[in-house]
């Protein structure tokens, strides 16, 4: 029996390298709270999130305050058990946000911990969907000051230059012919048989305002339309839903499946992004997952690919993993001592046990970081 020994937490702040802008913010830094478990086998699981631009904190005070107490000395196998003991113990405190992505990190820490016990990469200790690479697409199309249309299109078409068959670029932020300025050159680009998804990060506040930019935005054949309303506006996605021919994509910053159930539902999205990392955990993206199998929606989980290659590749309906090329957005990549490989149009599964990569402790000591308590 495997118990848990130790439980600690820390934030780490990572500066961009040039500011990054989507539909309603602007990003000069990311702060990631970090968790790793120790166990009385010696074993060490990790677990970590998006804390976002400032106050990522909350989410490490959590871990110390609210959730190691219940932690200690408990198998780490029950992981069941100490998901209802985290959620029940967090309820006063936020069923989503800071505290959520708390239960998520020491929950991914758990699943790490017992995959390394068991000596098999993550996706294999869940049971494997797939063998040897899932499918992935190339995330990038930020706004950045001075960024052209045609500067679009070449970022894109450099995605497709490393073997991806589908890529994502973000809109909303501009005027509706502005934005079709830059879907216009970014499919020229990348030409027909790429799959283009565009990402709206909650750009507009009614359905008319969002059919004016969308159904713009339909000749060039997009493949789906994210995050298009704030995400407590699920019956505005279903009507949106209900009006265009693109398919709704949705679910990066919800958590819990009951939120995700409303979501399925009421038809507001086809295909869902949900962040285990947000959700609630892998033990509630493996729920969500099979509830949206039996809906027959999809999953392209958001955001670290590092992790998520590991869901899609244990969920059978599990679509696409989002992958980021480099570090200019998603500069975790930094804090870890392995990448995942580019395999022809996906990524090549990772054969170490666990998640397969652990924090680079020389590379957060030259972040500003809190040491680990």
């Amino acid at each position: 029996m495997s118990r848990i020994a130790s439980v600690e937490a820390r934030t780490v702040r990572v500066p961009l390298s040039h500011e990054t802008a989507f539909a309603r913010r602007r990003v000069t830094q990311r702060e990631y709270a970090l968790v790793r478990i120790k166990t009385t086998d010696g074993v060490e699981g990790i677990g970590h999130c998006y804390g976002g631009h400032a106050a990522a904190r909350l989410v490490s005070e959590a871990v110390r305050l609210l959730l190691r107490p219940l932690l200690l000395g408990q198998d780490t196998h029950d992981t069941e058990c100490l998901w209802q003991d985290m959620y029940q113990e967090a309820l006063l405190h936020g069923r989503t946000g800071s505290v959520m992505r708390a239960i998520s990190i020491v929950d991914t820490a758990l699943w790490d911990c017992n995959a390394r016990l068991a000596n098999l990469p993550l996706y294999k200790y869940l049971g494997a969907a797939a063998r040897r690479t899932v499918p992935a697409y190339a995330s990038g199309g930020y706004y950045l000051d001075g960024k052209t249309p045609e500067a679009l299109g070449e970022e894109l078409a450099g995605y497709v230059a490393l073997g991806f068959r589908a890529v994502k670029m973000k809109v909303g932020r501009l005027s509706p012919a502005e934005e079709e300025a830059r879907i216009s050159a970014a499919r020229k680009a990348i030409g027909p048989d790429v799959l283009l998804m565009l990402d709206a990060n909650n750009a507009w506040a009614d359905v008319p305002t969002a059919l004016r930019y969308v159904e713009r935005y339909a000749g060039y054949d997009p493949y789906w339309i994210e995050e298009p309303f704030s995400p407590d506006q699920i019956d505005a996605h279903a009507d949106l839903a209900a009006r265009i021919r693109i398919p709704v994509a949705t679910g990066e910053i919800e958590a819990g499946r009951w939120r995700f159930k409303e979501m399925l539902d009421k038809k507001a999205a086809a295909i869902l992004q949900t962040d285990a990392l947000v959700c609630g955990g892998i033990s509630e993206f493996r729920k969500i997952a099979a509830l949206a199998d039996a809906y027959g929606v999809t999953m392209c989980p958001h955001w670290f690919h590092d992790l998520h290659i590991h869901l899609v590749a244990s969920s059978p309906n599990g679509r696409f993993v989002e992958f980021f090329p480099d570090d200019k957005v998603l500069n975790f990549r930094r804090l870890i001592d392995r990448q995942l490989e580019i395999a022809g149009d996906g990524l090549k599964l990772p054969d170490a046990p666990g998640l397969g990569y652990r924090f680079e402790e020389a590379a957060i000591a030259r972040c500003e970081a809190e040491a680990w308590s």
